[in-house]
């Protein structure tokens, strides 16, 4: 291995589809029982009511369940709400292993595999090629990854919304199939196509933000700890450190808009029905800022602190880290063919 920067010429498309892929799966594979195993602790303490949400996330993307309070209704998060007594987090661990099978502990992952592989793929091959393109003319200055990462970020949301907005809301409410079509039907012909992109706004100002300053922070501290350990090459663990650090960072900045992005999309086929969410809809980011900070003050724009840098500091580090691992492994196998 020797180089800090590989760009996708380097190695083939399907190498690179491998090596996000694995990447992402791999996220997946480590967060996920951590959250599994935290959202069960926390119903034990504090049951979850019926009618009221909770979020999961295992490290690609976050997931609104449900508590149907109908236990013949089998919702997508249904496996939160099994019987048991824990004791702590490894008491949890062994219990949930031993009693319902060493895989409830990734339950509800199979999913988000589903629906975050492409997209964890197009955004890291967007950057890639764009980063390789901007140095060749640019030069390699710390602006370059934050005007690239903002921007392969932003084509990135604006193609997904409207299925991060369907995803969110079939989640928030355990609709069927059927009745999410008509709850999609029903926001369309009251406020046209563009009703499905609802929150990009907000995804936008929380995504490319944190796009930018992760990537920025990423590159950054990886020529730093090269350079600090006489490095001749990015290893795993600096791009490890790297990408959590520049993971917190930007977590951290951009939470607020998070919130008011979870806060806004579940509104979706409430617009007939409640006042409420009319009114939620079609209020601008800034406005719904300054209704939580009146109710809750500024830390209600923090809400979720510690659980989004304790599963996003990780994931960070776990998918760069094993990115940049493979690209260098398939680059160097290249060279020698």
């Amino acid at each position: 291995m020797s180089s800090v920067n590989i760009c996708s010429g380097d190695i083939t498309v399907t190498q690179q589809i491998v090596a996000s892929s694995s990447g992402a799966i791999l996220t997946s594979l480590m967060v996920t029982p951590m959250d599994v195993v935290k959202i069960r602790l926390q119903s034990q303490v504090h049951p979850i009511a019926a009618g009221e949400c909770f979020l999961y996330s295992n490290g690609l993307m976050d997931h609104l369940c449900i508590n149907c309070g109908d236990a013949k209704i089998k919702a997508p998060c249904e496996w939160y709400n099994r019987p048991g007594h824990f004791n702590g987090t490894i008491d949890a661990f062994v219990k949930i292993a031993r009693n319902e099978g060493i895989r409830s502990l990734w339950s509800g992952l199979s999913p988000t595999i589903i629906s975050a592989i492409p997209a964890t793929v197009f955004y890291f091959s967007i950057y890639d090629n764009l980063l390789c393109r901007a140095r060749g003319r640019y030069g390699d200055h710390f602006y370059v990854p934050l005007v690239v990462g903002a921007v392969a970020r932003g084509i990135a949301v604006t193609i997904v919304s409207p299925i991060e907005m369907v995803r969110t809301k079939m989640q928030s409410e355990s609709l069927s199939y059927t009745q999410l079509g008509k709850a999609v039907k029903m926001t369309i012909q009251s406020d046209g196509y563009l009703s499905l992109w609802r929150g990009l706004g907000a995804t936008i100002l929380r995504d490319i933000p944190f796009s930018a300053l992760y990537w920025t922070g990423y590159e950054s501290l990886k020529k730093i700890f090269v350079n600090h350990f006489n490095k001749d090459h990015t290893t795993f663990s600096i791009s490890f450190a790297s990408g959590a650090l520049s993971g917190t960072f930007a977590a951290v900045v951009t939470l607020p808009f998070d919130v008011v992005k979870t806060r806004r999309q579940i509104t979706l086929g409430q617009i007939k029905t409640s006042d409420a969410a009319k009114k939620l809809a079609n209020t601008s980011t800034v406005s719904i800022m300054k209704d939580i900070v009146n109710k809750q003050g500024y830390r209600g724009l923090f809400t979720g602190i510690t659980p989004r840098i304790a599963k996003i500091a990780p994931a960070c580090a776990t998918m760069i880290a094993s990115y940049d691992y493979l690209k260098q492994f398939f680059n160097d196998r290249n060279k020698n063919l």
